[in-house]
């Protein structure tokens, strides 16, 4: 560029020297100068420009790229996604921190509420429980992007979450042992001044009065463990929030197992019947209704092996008038406990016989009780009518013994004596059960 002001500098020089005759010369000598410069001048700027835009394009070209990112990913579980939105949000960020003024930059904040949308999806689903991580997601990208730079989206989650743990937890009431729990505890912990928080009360109070109609209905068992669990989500609440909710649970669970063991007998699942029943017997010691719940797990005791027995519940009362005297013997080794359902339900225990034995058949058997040899033994007063029973000997003290049952009417004007002893079968020595003798006149 030197030589040409040089060259234009001489130029003029020498048009001064010249005839007068050319009185234009001077002039058009500077302005061919002039041109000569300004020739390589704007070729730099040219250049400067096609720079820039080129560098423009190379950005918005990027930014196009986590557009369709987050476009591909729109729709996608967001497990699966994440890690699409997070490629995408790092192209974002960059483009912000690295070139600020650039048009993609400029459109950065567009492109970041289409990413909040697509990531909160199941939310505008309602798919209230799916979107509860990836509106978590969001909620952390304050930090890493910053609030001024996302503006109002950094509070855009907030109450989307609240609406989600609040909506996830209703549904998941009385699912499982603690459903409902995770969700109400962390609304309560992050948002507990929201509208959110303040329904959580009144939902596990309409949710134990809902299921607590249930106990009447067709199936108090599920009622039952639908209100364990709910009792369970109450109690687990933080700051004592749910202290008063969780003793309203405890409470019809405990009318909610009863109900639920008599169902299961009135069904014919007389095992499951007598395990409900007999563990309510055991944790609700002063329960009006215990005795009843130790009457019924007898009966379906019994039922169990002899079907009979389950026909129908045991009288709730023992009927009036005369009894009648019946007597049980242990003529065989170990302890026994008999069983017996029918106008009255009971249960007794006798010590073991310390000098029986075990006999081949039951001829032996029933010759040894007719001898009388003073077995341990207990007497029952008993109305008249048809009754089941249910022998027990403990398997300890015999070996492989097998639980019997029989059934025995009876009438006035006797006597009864039972006497139990034990028979081994075909000389193998397994134990072929349990026989009883009735009706031997006293």
């Amino acid at each position: 560029m030197a030589f040409l002001l040089l060259a234009a500098a001489d130029g003029a020089r020498r048009a001064l020297r010249t005839s007068q005759n050319w009185p234009l010369r001077t002039p058009l000598v500077f302005g061919i100068g002039l041109v000569l410069l300004a020739v390589p001048a704007g070729g730099v700027i040219a250049y400067d420009a096609a720079r820039d835009e080129a560098v423009e394009e190379m950005l918005l070209d990027r930014l196009d790229k986590a557009d369709k990112i987050v476009t591909a990913a729109d729709g996608r579980d967001f497990d699966a996604a994440e890690d699409d939105y997070r490629t995408a949000l790092a192209i974002y960020r960059d483009l912000g921190d690295d070139h600020p003024g650039s048009k993609a930059a400029k459109r950065v904040p567009d492109s970041l509420s289409t990413y909040y949308k697509s990531v909160a999806a199941p939310y505008d689903a309602h798919e209230y429980c799916a979107a509860l991580a990836p509106l978590q997601y969001l909620r952390t990208l304050p930090g890493s992007l910053g609030k001024d730079r996302l503006g109002t989206l950094a509070t855009w989650p907030d109450d989307r979450l609240a609406t989600s743990l609040y909506e996830c937890g209703n549904q998941g009431l009385g699912a499982g042992s603690t459903a409902g729990g995770d969700e109400f505890g962390e609304l309560l912990r992050t948002f507990p001044d929201s509208d959110q928080a303040g329904k959580v009360e009144p939902a596990i109070r309409e949710a134990i009065t809902s299921r607590s109609s249930g106990l009447k209905g067709s199936d108090p068992c599920k009622a039952t463990e639908e209100l364990r669990s709910i009792g369970t989500t109450a109690k687990a609440l933080p700051d004592s929030a749910g202290d008063g909710l969780s003793g309203d649970a405890a409470n019809a669970v405990e009318s909610g197992a009863y109900a639920c063991g008599v169902d299961e007998f009135r069904d014919g699942k007389f095992k499951e019947a007598a395990k409900t029943l007999n563990d309510f017997a055991g944790t609700y010691k002063s329960n009006g209704k215990r005795d009843r719940a130790k009457d019924i797990a007898i009966a379906a005791e019994i039922a169990e092996s002899r079907p009979a027995a389950g026909r129908s519940l045991p009288p709730a009362k023992s009927p009036g008038g005369a009894k009648l005297t019946y007597v049980i013997e242990n003529g065989g080794p170990g302890p026994l406990e008999v069983l017996y359902t029918g106008p009255t339900t009971g249960t007794l225990k006798l010590s073991a016989c310390g000098g029986c034995r075990t006999y081949t058949n039951r001829a032996q058997g029933k010759k040894a009780c007719l001898a009388g040899k003073g077995y341990p033994n207990k007497t029952l007063h008993l109305p008249p009518g048809d009754y089941h029973f249910l022998y027990k000997r403990d398997a300890s003290a015999v070996g492989g013994v097998r639980n019997n049952t029989e059934g025995s009417k009876i009438q006035p004007g006797y006597r009864y004596t039972d006497c139990s002893y034990v028979v081994t079968g075909g000389g193998l020595g397994d134990l072929d059960g349990l026989d009883g003798l009735n009706g031997l006149n006293g």
